[in-house]
């Protein structure tokens, strides 16, 4: 490899699997990630929508692989990662993005809310973590990247459920990073605050003066081109107006 393809291409044949990459920020990582050469698999619930976004990458030159799943169920994980690294090679860098935002008063919650956001927003990044990180840990080296929420340090009416998993995945993001960190492997949070999808609860928030998915792609970018030296366990990002 040239030197000036490893600055063109920092990420050039590194495997990166992104979850809920069939839209919004998730999509966004996929692309950025691509771009620095990275070879991508992404997956999500919703195999058209996941079919459109696989098109999308292929359009933009990205050789993609594409596996619907639900990452909450053990047994689609071990899919998941079986097909990504028998079709691209090691898993070298996991973002664990996907997640849904369930909001409302606590006492008008149901069971199955909270079922549904802490198996989605917490229980994969477990699930998908154990998964790679065996060879990771034989490779002394990996990156994984959950994406969390500036809701995870703050309390909000109606956000009960949802503050609820994103405060649990920090403390599940440091634990890993204390449990892998010998091994080589750095486990990073990327913490944005309310960004233009359409994943945020209804607000008179200004788009434009929002975050947008590309932002938090930018922070993963940073995150897997850090020196070895040397890892950013976490990232608080925010618009600079308030929208």
């Amino acid at each position: 490899m040239s030197q000036l393809s490893s600055i063109d291409k920092p990420l050039l044949s590194k495997v990166a699997l992104i979850t809920g990459a069939s839209r919004g920020i998730g999509l966004a990582i996929a692309k950025s990630l691509a771009g620095m050469g990275a070879k991508i698999s992404v997956c999500a619930r919703d195999s058209g929508k996941l079919g459109a976004a696989a098109g999308d990458l292929e359009r933009h030159g990205v050789a993609v692989l594409a596996v619907p799943a639900d990452v909450s169920r053990a047994t689609d994980v071990a899919t998941l990662v079986q097909k990504t690294e028998k079709s691209l090679g090691p898993i070298e860098i996991l973002v664990n993005n996907a997640g849904i935002g369930v909001f409302g008063p606590i006492q008008e919650a149901s069971e199955a809310d909270w079922d549904s956001a802490l198996d989605t927003n917490l229980k994969s990044v477990f699930l998908l973590s154990r998964a790679v990180a065996p060879g990771m840990i034989s490779r002394s080296s990996g990156h994984i990247i959950n994406i969390a929420s500036l809701s995870g340090k703050s309390a909000f009416a109606g956000g009960s459920i949802y503050c609820a998993s994103k405060w649990g995945l920090l403390g599940l993001t440091g634990c890993m990073a204390e449990d892998l960190r010998p091994f080589g492997i750095r486990v990073s949070a990327v913490c944005p605050g309310s960004v233009a999808t359409d994943f945020s609860p209804p607000s008179k928030k200004d788009p434009r003066k929002m975050l947008q998915p590309e932002d938090v792609a930018h922070a993963v970018s940073t995150i897997v081109t850090q020196t070895s030296r040397s890892f950013i366990s976490e990232v608080l990002l925010r618009p600079t107006q308030r929208p």
